[in-house]
């Protein structure tokens, strides 16, 4: 009987391995797709049966799609945009999320249900209101607009919220006697503890300013000012898409996402994984 239930397990085990083996493969094919474009030359490219390894690999590709426009300024806002909008999307969020989840006040489940629903609006609809305000303000082509509206995060503070409520009440208690204020117990005892859903916020946040591209596109008119993701569309012209130098722009522009994804991975599972969770 033992012996029958090991064997069912580990043909279950290889069923499930091989079912996990193929999606990972499906997902990787459009980036190996891409990789392979990135070395081909324009003709190549449309040959069929479409190829996955090119015939003469042309490494220039790349060095070619950098020089052709001004991808290292290109590279410089997007990080300045995410050395700005990451800490102080953390900390805008944490402190909303802190005074949702730990603060008591009246109307404040009023107050985050409303909040929550504002989810439900598709981003589409605010982006000519704050295209204005934005305008308005004069602060089209600046670091301004690029940065100060992706301050703050509604799913953000969600997430945040729900993994402060995962945190015993005690340390606050006992921080509040000892004549800590509000601020200090958030700053001293809330943050540390939250250190995954901290680094899962950022990731999401990171990867959201990186590959942000409509709104940089919105509020940028000169070159100078561009992003990575409105660089890479740059190949893309009314006649013509030159699809290698594109996706060659596109693997270079991908390769700080993976980094950091891996760098932070394990606190970013960590925190999926807690967050939700309630005592």
């Amino acid at each position: 009987m033992k012996k029958t239930k090991k064997i069912n397990k580990i043909i279950g085990n290889i069923i499930t391995y091989t079912i996990l083996i193929i999606v990972a493969l499906t997902m990787l094919i459009p980036f190996i797709w891409m990789a392979a474009t990135s070395l081909m030359d324009k003709m190549e490219v449309f040959s069929y049966p479409p190829k996955f390894i090119p015939d003469k690999p042309l490494w220039s590709n790349y060095k070619n799609a950098l020089t052709l426009v001004p991808f290292g300024r290109y590279f410089l806002n997007s990080a300045i945009m995410v050395a700005v909008v990451v800490p102080l999307q953390l900390l805008v969020c944490s402190l909303a999320a802190y005074s949702l989840a730990r603060i008591k006040f009246p109307g404040r489940n009023v107050v985050f249900w409303m909040f929550l629903s504002t989810m439900m609006i598709p981003g589409i609809v605010t982006l000519i209101p704050s295209f204005l305000i934005v305008r308005t303000l004069g602060w089209i082509d600046t670091y301004w607009a690029l940065t100060v509206p992706m301050f703050f995060s509604v799913w953000g503070t969600f997430l945040l919220r729900q993994f402060f409520l995962t945190l015993p009440v005690n340390l606050e208690d006992a921080a509040r006697i000892d004549g800590a204020s509000e601020f200090r117990i958030f700053w001293k005892i809330i943050l540390p503890l939250s250190k995954p859903a901290l680094a899962t916020l950022g990731i999401f946040s990171f990867m959201g300013t990186w590959q942000s591209f409509m709104w940089p596109l919105l509020v940028t008119r000169e070159d100078k000012m561009r992003t990575v993701e409105v660089g890479v569309a740059s190949f893309k012209t009314m006649y013509e898409t030159n699809w290698p130098y594109q996706m060659a722009a596109a693997v270079v522009v991908m390769i700080p996402v993976i980094i950091v994804f891996l760098v932070a991975q394990k606190y970013f599972v960590k925190g999926i994984a807690l967050t939700g969770m309630k005592e």
